[in-house]
């Protein structure tokens, strides 16, 4: 079985890799990118997950780890494994908000879209990518909302050991959670 940590960009997946890593699961990542302002505790990316449109097959390096796959890239992942997919799901607002902050702080230019517009992209994209997961007879889905992470911690990281099947230590997942950490609010 491989676990997947998916979502949209800024929408917790790099929280919940942490959380898995701190509870005792294995964990698929190079540490190439580093800790910055915006992911202070650092990214949990693999990047040969960007290769997986070309190289699907790379995909068996997971095998009884966690690794985490964008949102864009979870239809590349070949029908011949088996997924368990926890999926980060966010307000828009805020990953928009979020996206277009860590944007800023890095000088670089974003979509050529306005706020409202990049909102409706990502609904649609996060409405194609679940409709796929759904529909897929190997993948089994636990949608994690931001919200209720930062609510309830610890019901939330119960939640997640139970969809994982693992006797990970959810109270050291649960103690991830850093709310100063949530800075892209949107009411």
């Amino acid at each position: 079985m491989i676990t997947i940590v998916s979502g949209l960009p800024r929408s917790g997946t790099s929280l919940m890799m942490q959380m898995l890593a701190a509870g005792g699961m294995t964990i698929l990542t190079d540490g190439e990118r580093r800790a910055d302002e915006d992911n202070p505790r650092g990214y949990y990316e693999w990047e040969r997950a960007k290769l997986l449109p070309r190289e699907p097959n790379l995909i068996a390096e997971a095998e009884g780890k966690a690794v985490k796959v964008i949102s864009q890239l979870l239809l590349a992942l070949p029908a011949s494994y088996r997924y368990q997919v926890v999926f980060m799901e966010r307000p828009l607002a805020e990953v928009v908000a979020s996206q277009a902050e860590m944007i800023r702080r890095r000088g670089t230019a974003g979509p050529p879209l306005g706020r409202e517009q990049m909102i409706s992209a990502l609904q649609v994209h996060r409405n194609l990518v679940m409709n796929w997961i759904k529909a897929a007879s190997n993948i089994s889905l636990r949608v994690v909302p931001h919200h209720d992470l930062l609510g309830d911690p610890m019901s939330v990281s119960q939640t997640v050991q139970q969809f994982v099947g693992l006797p990970l230590d959810v109270a050291a997942m649960a103690a991830q959670i850093d709310p100063s950490l949530y800075r892209q609010r949107v009411t």
